[in-house]
């Protein structure tokens, strides 16, 4: 870690997180997913042995431990948590449902780090209440999306044109490539929660969250009758004006665009970033360093910020969890 840390900035402390020294700290990932695996791929990128994942069953998970040289415990959290020594970080990446159990099992046999899958719970109400019995224990939520060095650099060169003006954003889902055999039936029906928060969320961070906001819910879907079609339009408690648009039913991908007064800049995909100066119709790429390219971006940072204190950045609390739940209620029309 570098002396100077306090003066670096966010970008510039995610960008040299490969240089941070993790080796000696312990995890445990409970999950066998997708996700489970990203954290396993960007554990052992940033040199952690200490490792051990909790799975149901042996699955695929047995020749991963081994790639990587992690321990893998068979049976489910419930057995193995109440048994577990204190580790520097719990991941949990189970399904949705099972998110907060796990980490209150976790917290009440004394584990005190914890970060949770994004979006931690279906409804805002859930996220409230488990944060009242989570008090003893640092608890946050995997935005990772948050964590991208492109992220932080776009809010260095905002900061640097004076702050945001107005913010554009979308978040159309391609429905023809989602598994309906993979969830329960309530996650398809809270879709724009379980997956369109992602970018929903990432928008807000930028600009603040809304103070006033429009809604506007048009179709329906036989497994998300809220709506297919989501526009809408509001204040931030920044005073920054937004526009979201979103039609599941046709084509598009996800993507936010923030002004300035001298330039525009869009992060489409959100992995990249790229600005369109004032006088200018042409897109450039705006260059930016990653610790570990190969990693899912956001995930070996979000990790670091976990495990190291000294970073001196956050993550999301159950509580700005449940805000963004709360506003994505509004969005889509959800009960």
């Amino acid at each position: 870690m570098s002396d100077n840390i306090e003066n670096k900035s966010p970008y510039d402390l995610l960008a040299n997180i490969s240089s941070l020294k993790f080796k000696d700290k312990s995890v445990v990932i409970i999950g066998a997913g997708w996700m489970a695996r990203q954290y396993a791929a960007a554990l052992s990128r940033m040199k952690i042995k200490n490792v051990t994942i909790i799975s149901k069953s042996k699955d695929s998970l047995t020749e991963l431990c081994r790639e990587f040289g992690f321990q893998l415990l068979v049976g489910g959290y419930e057995k193995h948590i109440p048994r577990m020594r204190h580790m520097d970080l719990v991941i949990v990446a189970t399904p949705i449902h099972q998110l907060l159990p796990a980490a209150v099992l976790a917290v009440r046999h004394g584990q005190q780090n914890i970060l949770i899958e994004k979006p931690g719970s279906l409804y805002h109400e859930e996220l409230i209440s488990k944060a009242k019995n989570l008090k003893k224990a640092k608890v946050r939520v995997a935005y990772n999306r948050l964590l991208y060095p492109n992220f932080h650099k776009l809010k260095q060169l905002v900061e640097g044109d004076g702050g945001i003006t107005s913010c554009k954003f979308t978040f159309t889902e391609w429905i023809h490539t989602i598994d309906f055999a993979k969830e329960s039936r309530d996650v398809y029906s809270r879709w724009g929660i379980a997956n369109s928060l992602h970018v929903i969320a990432t928008a807000f961070d930028l600009i603040g969250m809304p103070k006033e906001i429009s809604a506007y819910q048009r179709g329906s879907l036989d497994w998300h009758p809220s709506g297919s079609v989501f526009v809408g339009s509001g204040m931030t408690e920044t005073d920054i004006p937004f526009s979201y648009h979103a039609d599941w039913n046709s084509a598009g991908r996800w993507g936010i665009e923030v002004m300035t007064k001298w330039n525009s800049y869009l992060l489409m995909p959100l992995e990249d970033l790229h600005v369109c100066k004032k006088g200018s119709n042409n897109w450039d790429k705006v260059p930016f360093d990653v610790s570990f390219p190969d990693v899912k971006h956001g995930v070996a940072e979000e990790l670091a910020v976990m495990l190291d204190d000294s970073l001196a950045l956050d993550l999301v609390s159950l509580e700005k969890a449940a805000a963004f739940n709360k506003v994505a209620e509004k969005i889509f029309g959800y009960k």
